[in-house]
């Protein structure tokens, strides 16, 4: 399948607000799905279908496939490259204003494989971790320095809220590298696949939006002490923050880029029971 070949015949051009970047490596395709474990009894929830390139591919490894496309452009060229696929669905609307909830409903458990534009990277990763409830896990393709970011450990420059909000729910690693060559149109940076394992109950913690608003806090402003983020984002004096900390076994004066996971779990369940 000759991917240009296909877009051009149906006249269609690339748009920048959409950050449209299609695969067309076929070796790299099979390898995202083989990397999702995607098999015969796997539902796959893809966001961004773009030419269609990776939906093919898991569909013909998965049982069913839903497939997000807010370009209606695609619909002629998806129309071609799909043809034959009888358990693939592309839905054409904004996943990011869909409701979640029911689509959930409708598919039971699923995983989510995607080539997802790096516009919308963080935000639709991170309702996935705060929102779903039914998925399992996410691979997807993201520019490397994302990736980094996502699987920072504590103290690293990388390291910030959104690494240590993925972690109350999953594992985030980088599975493989790939460089720009491989799409089309050729973005200016490399990417890397990502995969995110959810395990239920990895961190223990008593109360989850506690814990979501401790991590906001520390890293509210990077240069202050963790103290002092607190103070401002909870409204606390600074010796009853520092009791918290105490509580929670966090060394005065350190910054909240230190704190591991863990440690942010701890913190939260002292402030849950302060507060």
């Amino acid at each position: 399948m000759e991917i240009r070949e296909i877009l051009n015949r149906h006249g269609f051009g690339f748009k920048k607000q959409f950050g449209q970047n299609f695969i067309t490596d076929t070796n790299l395709l099979r390898a995202i799905a083989e990397d999702a474990g995607v098999d015969e009894n796997t539902c796959v929830l893809e966001i961004g279908a773009g030419a269609g390139t990776l939906t093919r591919a898991l569909a013909e490894r998965a049982r069913r496939v839903v497939s997000f496309e807010i370009d209606r452009a695609l619909k002629p060229v998806l129309a071609e490259t799909l043809a034959g696929l009888e358990n693939t669905e592309v839905i054409f609307a904004d996943f990011e204003r869909y409701d979640l909830a029911a689509l959930e409903s409708e598919l039971g458990e699923y995983v989510v494989v995607a080539n997802l534009p790096y516009y919308i990277t963080t935000p639709v990763v991170m309702r996935f971790v705060e929102e779903s409830r039914a998925c399992r896990g996410l691979t997807v393709m993201v520019q490397e320095e994302v990736a980094a970011r996502f699987s920072a450990t504590a103290g690293t420059p990388d390291y910030g809220a959104v690494t240590a909000a993925i972690a109350l729910r999953g594992r985030a690693e980088t599975v493989r590298k790939v460089s720009r060559e491989l799409f089309t149109p050729r973005p200016n940076v490399d990417s890397a696949i990502m995969r995110i394992r959810f395990e239920e109950g990895r961190l223990p913690v008593k109360d989850l939006a506690m814990y979501r608003a401790a991590v906001r806090a520390a890293f509210s402003s990077r240069r202050k002490t963790l103290e002092n983020n607190l103070m401002s984002a909870f409204r606390l004096p600074r010796g009853r923050v520092r009791e918290i900390l105490a509580r929670a076994g966090v060394p005065e004066g350190v910054r909240g880029e230190t704190l591991s996971p863990p440690m942010f779990a701890r913190l939260a369940d002292v402030l849950s029971e302060e507060l």
